[in-house]
């Protein structure tokens, strides 16, 4: 009985891990098409994994899989995706932009937090868009939701809205830039210290030349380097304030370990000592995506719509203004320093 049982529990959860991986790939079918290619394999994923749980509502027969992947994979996603930080070249090279980068980190966040508690909004769900949108998206919220003991429906919802606000924007950067007038080296500062996602900022910047899109994904890099130092400052924020997580202490994120050496592998030993082919670089990339996209349609479905509060849309609202502000004041200081 006892490895029949097992056998069950197994077959349940791989099932779980399937229909994530189902969603993830019906995402990417998605982004394919004209339109939704914009909005990102991730985000049409999570709009589909929270489609589906208004209309079906929650599979609780495959549950522990779902988790699985919401949780292991998710975590498996953020230690690769280390690997899209090359540590060397941000030092190097992008000392300028990384104070830059801080200064954007530290006023989304602040600035976030200030206007939804005057907004009356959800300050803990505020507090998960402010880092998404300083710093690398959904990737950074789902990175630092273990530490802030954050409700999964929570980091579904900010990683979702930072979709949706972050494809709007970098859309409009690619329509603005015929406009502004800016050199390529300003226009890639302007995007890549201020939009969203890595995703985005490629998106927006590649139109405008190599030379932009270099410099934007520079800059971008070190908003993910900040990061680190950003989660450590969390963990000791939230001791010191007697936040706890399961088992009534707070658990260090291992993952975030492996994040940091994952970074110092792809930029100190790989292409260094050792030579990787770029087809391989390039499947461990799409293997992140996938497994990442499968972790927050995990996520995803765990939002209900009818749990939606006025506070929820006052949050969407808080980080919107945020990102407007932040956008424009970017596009200043990048024109003069660009």
């Amino acid at each position: 009985m006892g490895q029949i049982g097992l056998a069950v529990r197994n077959h349940k959860r791989m099932s779980g891990i399937g229909f994530t991986l189902l969603f993830a790939i019906a995402g990417y079918g998605l982004a394919q098409l004209p339109g939704l290619d914009r909005v990102g394999q991730l985000g049409c994923a999570i709009l589909l994994a929270v489609v589906y749980r208004q209309i079906a509502g929650y599979p609780e027969a495959l549950r522990t899989g779902i988790q699985f992947s919401s949780k292991t994979l998710l975590r498996a996603a953020i230690v690769l995706y280390g690997l899209k930080l090359n540590i060397a070249i941000v030092l190097q090279q992008g000392l300028g932009l990384l104070l830059l980068d801080t200064v954007m980190v530290v006023s989304a966040i602040g600035l976030t937090l200030l206007i939804a508690k005057w907004l009356k909004a959800d300050l803990s769900l505020s507090l998960l868009l402010g880092i998404g949108t300083g710093v690398c998206g959904a990737a950074a919220i789902a990175a630092v939701s273990p530490i802030l003991n954050a409700k999964e429906k929570d980091t579904a919802i900010g990683a979702g809205m930072i979709a949706m606000v972050g494809t709007v924007f970098a859309i409009s950067y690619t329509l603005l830039q015929p406009l502004l007038g800016f050199s390529e080296s300003e226009y890639g500062i302007w995007s890549g210290v201020s939009l969203h996602e890595i995703a985005h900022v490629a998106l927006a910047a590649a139109p405008a030349g190599e030379d932009a899109l270099a410099l934007a994904l520079l800059a971008k890099l070190g908003r993910v380097f900040l990061l680190i130092p950003l989660s450590i400052v969390l963990m000791i924020w939230m001791k010191r304030s007697g936040g706890t997580s399961h088992g009534g202490k707070i658990e260090f994120p291992w993952f975030l370990a492996g994040f940091i050496g994952m970074s110092i592998l792809g930029s100190f030993v790989l292409g260094h000592w050792i030579v990787v082919p770029e087809h391989v670089m390039n499947g461990i990339a799409t293997l992140t995506t996938f497994l990442l996209t499968m972790g927050m349609v995990g996520l995803g479905l765990n939002v209900c719509l009818k749990d939606f509060k006025a506070k929820t849309l006052r949050t969407l609202a808080a980080m919107a203004v945020v990102s407007v502000i932040l956008s424009v004041a970017m596009a200043y200081i990048s024109s003069a320093i660009g």
